[in-house]
């Protein structure tokens, strides 16, 4: 990336999104990061109820625990969200910031009355 001399940030040259291999990696660290929840929630759960006789305790975090896997997928298999950013880009000898697109708002139409008869 390139900084230009007035910007504390870095500049950005494309609005490319994230290589393939990158973004597979950030879904591999969320599926790992939310599987490594449940086994320390079903040993806290052993423990409470084992250990201390908190069986509703220990419930609580056993039905925590059951649909972490369902959501660990769900999660990791989920695309990214596109980015709504004012991405400072490049533009000759100045930055300039870019702006988001707006929609573009429905034509009015008028027909005009026909004089063919038919």
């Amino acid at each position: 990336m390139h900084r230009h001399p007035n910007h504390e940030s870095p500049v950005l040259i494309t609005g490319a999104a994230l290589s393939p291999a990158e973004e597979f990696a950030a879904r591999r660290r969320r599926y790992s990061l939310i599987m490594s929840m449940r086994i320390p929630c079903l040993v806290a759960a052993g423990v409470l109820a084992l250990g201390f006789g908190w069986t509703i305790a220990a419930a609580v975090l056993v039905v925590v625990s059951v649909p972490l896997p369902w959501m660990a997928v769900l999660i990791a298999n989920d695309a990214p969200p596109r980015k709504a950013e004012n991405i400072a880009r490049m533009g000759g000898d100045r930055v300039v910031e870019a702006r988001p697109v707006r929609a573009l708002e429905p034509a009015v139409v008028i027909d005009a009355p026909s004089d063919r008869t038919a």
